[in-house]
């Protein structure tokens, strides 16, 4: 019966939304909707996003050929209050009665529901674009004006408006363009002498180029180089306002003869203008001002003190060891003018996190010189943080964090800042809910420390190497946490030494000279308790054999590790099959794996270059790639001090067996921006690590898994692979990664984005310790295990971040091995659900 009255109320809905879809709706009488523009050029239609957003009307959006918002806005009710109160006083005392049942109030709020659900649906909604004439016309306008500035002097453009019958309207756009004209030559004219010579030194990188197409952006362009060049070679006075080009096409043969022209400067003294020649402007003092504030602007100096030319004054004792402010201002004394200096310093300054907003002021002085005085306004020294979270997980149904956090600036007067952090956490495992748990029986703390160099920290100086308008820093890590009853329970202990700088804007280099990570497990008796999929194969097998009776599970730990030691004993139990025991082998190799504490003592380098221009750039690319080696420098040390070997052939350092292996990333984005708030994504990762020497496996930590709401969303994270594997680890890792993604966003209305993707990908085990045939990639047929899915999502951009769900479907299971891996649980009972924030890559 209740699915019954879903449907009829469903078939309700429908018919309610289909009854406002007739897209004239709210079309006005002798009117006519826009649904189609149409351009052509030279007797061909021309399609290009470049040249339909040149229209000043276009017809409303479609979603699937729909256009949607059109439809939610025609289910809106014009005058929605005129009508509300008509039909509640349309019969006698019918509102006296509403009333009397509802009280007026309610009635009220009743009727502005209703007028503000309406106005939803219009804000939500897109109003018919009606055909406008004017419109029409600039659009033809723009056309020509499109077309003429990029050459084509000679070019027509009309327009056709067909309406139909039934309120619809077709515009057609006809362009004829003829010959485009052809830049001939480049002549100059430029008064000043100074900026004369300049100009010759880089006249062949002009971007005026005989024999290219007439283009009114490439003048615009040379006009912005040639004013950057003057300006940071300098010409202080320079503007782009006094570069002119003429054009001369009488009688050319559809030629362009373009003189560049630069005038001299103007003066303005009083009513009258006067030109004189520019010249150039040397840099004869920097004045820096450390503890700048407005109420002190006034006061007397105190303090000053000279550093390699550059003058430092304070109003009270100097804070700051002069180079540490030097190095980050790149104007300098006795140099030449340059406009970037003052803005690579702005950069710099603001990088040191010592220091609010600069503001650089130059003064000109009667010598052709000039003056930069540099203000800088100091920053709280100590800076307190305080943040608190509440989380829930697989393992833990409710948790408090807190993370309190002191900030430190100029700690050892060279702008450095220390940052030292705490966070504790308490929470309830799934388990408190027994009568003889504690609710909050999960406890972690920790605390971080951060010490961060504005240069690079070493033994010489690299400043010819890595100089400072990189950007250089040096930052010394150390951090430690311990966490209880849950899991294996584990304390860790990671140091860092780290430099990185940026080339330029685009690049960043990081350098970890060592990178240091100790991880002990407290409580690895309590394997089985956490990893129970792994269990429950070892019990079943135990069971199956009558090892134990049926009821009665293994007992954890002892009776399941002594079962594992007699299974995999030159005398077996009986009843064991060889894939038993290879089960067995491979759950105890596991085991040992994940309960084994880590060494692990790394250097690595990262690169990345990212053209993104801001944050709502959507046509860039990224490229990262990272290069990892962990052990060496332990082993040259043994082998060096003659350290003896376990007896499994390992070194150890404190009784640790420490990890040797070489690991490298690669990963790759690219966006595209297709037009109409459409973005075309792609994104292509391969990885892996090689153990060695003293290791045969990957840690955990450093090992690769696939799925996830940033991975392949079409399975849950650790849930896919190795290879063509049907696991049921709790977390299915290995040493070898492949993912490839492909999605296309688009907008639906408003702050509200949906998206079609398709995810490839999967994890193998090579060159390590695993030898399952299912799970390893020992050649390129290896690659017939790549899974895909697919899927749709829903992303809501609230400003500050991107709210994001995600459907994916099993399009092609490689845990089906040779049976038909396609589209078996392609359907929503075995899809996976991902929310996250903002946009996967």
């Amino acid at each position: 019966m209740k699915i019954f009255l879903s449907k009829i109320a469903l078939f309700i809905v429908i018919t309610g939304f289909l009854a406002s879809c007739n897209s004239v709706k709210r079309v006005p009488a002798n009117e006519h909707l826009l649904t189609k523009n149409i351009i052509t050029v030279n007797d061909k239609v021309n399609k290009t996003e470049t040249i339909n957003n040149l229209l000043y009307q276009r017809p409303n959006r479609k979603l699937a050929r729909i256009p949607l918002r059109l439809y939610i806005y025609n289910s809106a009710r014009p005058n929605i209050d005129s009508i509300i109160n008509a039909g509640i006083d349309k019969k006698p005392k019918k509102r006296e009665h509403l009333e009397n049942f509802l009280s007026k109030k309610q009635l009220d709020k009743y009727v502005e529901s209703r007028i503000n659900f309406n106005k939803w649906l219009k804000k939500t909604g897109e109003a018919p674009v009606i055909i406008d004439d004017n419109k029409t016309e600039k659009s033809t306008n723009r056309l020509e004006a499109y077309y003429f500035n990029n050459g084509w002097f000679n070019v027509k453009a009309t327009s056709e408006t067909e309406k139909e019958d039934n309120q619809k309207a077709e515009v057609s756009y006809f362009v004829k363009t003829g010959e485009p004209y052809i830049i001939d030559s480049l002549s100059t004219k430029i008064l000043s002498p100074v900026v004369d010579s300049l100009y010759k030194i880089q006249e062949h990188k002009s971007l005026i180029k005989s024999g290219k197409q007439y283009k009114t952006a490439t003048f615009e362009n040379e006009k912005n180089r040639i004013t950057d060049y003057l300006r940071n070679s300098g010409v202080y006075h320079f503007s782009e306002d006094y570069v002119f080009f003429e054009m001369d096409t009488i009688n050319t043969n559809k030629k362009v003869n373009v003189e560049l022209q630069i005038e001299n400067r103007a003066i303005r003294i009083q009513d009258t203008t006067i030109r004189e020649p520019f010249k150039i402007y040397n840099i004869k003092d920097v004045n820096i001002y450390p503890d700048f504030s407005y109420s002190n602007r006034n006061k007397p100096i105190l303090d000053s003190t000279t550093y390699k030319g550059y003058n430092l004054y304070s109003y009270s004792k100097l804070r700051h060891r002069p180079k540490a402010l030097t190095d980050v201002v790149f104007i300098k004394p006795n140099d030449v003018f340059k406009d970037s200096d003052r803005t690579d310093s702005y950069q710099h300054i603001s990088e040191l996190r010592t220091f609010k907003y600069p503001n650089i002021e130059y003064v000109e002085n009667p010598d052709t010189t000039l003056t930069a005085n540099i203000y800088l306004t100091p920053l709280k020294k100590f800076q307190l943080g305080f943040s608190t979270e509440v989380s829930q997980s697989n393992i833990q149904a409710f948790g408090v964090s807190l993370n309190p956090s002191l900030l430190m600036r100029n700690i050892f007067r060279g702008a450095e800042t220390l940052e030292i952090s705490a966070f504790g956490s308490i929470g309830a495992s799934k388990d408190a809910s027994n009568g003889d748990d504690r609710f909050f029986d999960i406890q972690e703390m920790g605390v971080n420390l951060n010490l961060t160099f504005p240069r690079i920290f070493f033994l010489f100086n690299t400043e010819k190497i890595i100089p400072k308008n990189m950007s250089p820093s040096t930052r010394i890590s150390l951090s430690t946490s311990s966490q209880t009853n849950v899991g294996l329970d584990k304390q860790t202990f990671t140091g860092a030494f780290n430099y990185k700088w940026r080339p330029s804007n685009t690049v960043t280099n990081r350098f970890d000279l060592f990178n240091i990570q100790y991880v002990r497990n407290l409580n690895p008796s309590n394997y089985f308790n956490v990893y129970q999929n792994s269990f429950n194969t070892l019990n079943d097998i135990a069971t199956n054999i009558n090892y134990v009776n049926p009821g009665e599970p293994l007992n954890i730990p002892d009776q399941a590790q002594t079962f594992i030691n007699e299974s995999l004993s030159n005398n077996p139990p009986s009843g064991l099959t060889t894939t038993n025991i290879a089960t067995i082998n491979n759950i105890e190799e596991r085991r040992q794996r994940l309960t084994e504490n880590n060494l692990i003592f790394a250097t690595s380098y990262s690169f990345i270059k990212d053209k993104r221009e801001n944050l709502y750039d959507e046509d860039f690319s990224i490229f990262r790639f990272k290069l990892e080696s962990a052990g060496n420098f332990l082993t040259a040390i043994s082998k060096l001090a003659d350290v003896n070997k376990n007896i499994d052939g390992n070194y150890e350092l404190f009784n640790v067996v420490y990890s040797q292996y070489i690991k490298t990333e690669l990963d790759y984005i690219k966006h595209w921006d297709i037009g109409r708030k459409n973005v075309l994504a792609i994104r292509a990762f391969g990885g892996i690590a090689i153990p060695y020497g003293n290791s045969n496996s990957i840690p955990f930590s450093k090992s690769f898994f696939a799925g996830g709401p940033n991975d392949n969303r079409a399975w849950s994270a650790y849930r896919l692979g190795p290879g063509r594997s049907n696991s049921n680890n709790e977390f299915n890792e290995a040493n070898l990664k492949l993912a490839f993604n492909v999605e296309h966003r688009f907008n639906i209305f408003e702050d509200l984005h949906g998206a079609l993707f398709i995810d490839a990908g999967n994890i193998w085990n090579a060159l390590d310790n695993v030898e399952d045939d299912k799970a390893t990639f020992d050649s390129f047929s290896a690659l017939e295990d790549i899974a895909v899915g697919s899927g749709f999502g829903f992303r809501y951009d609230f400003g500050f971040v991107v709210f994001r769900f995600d459907i994916g479907f099993k399009t092609y299971d490689p845990s089906y091995g040779n049976q038909n891996r396609w589209f078996n649980d392609y359907n929503f009972r075995n899809a996976v659900y991902n929310i996250g924030i903002n946009y996967p890559f």
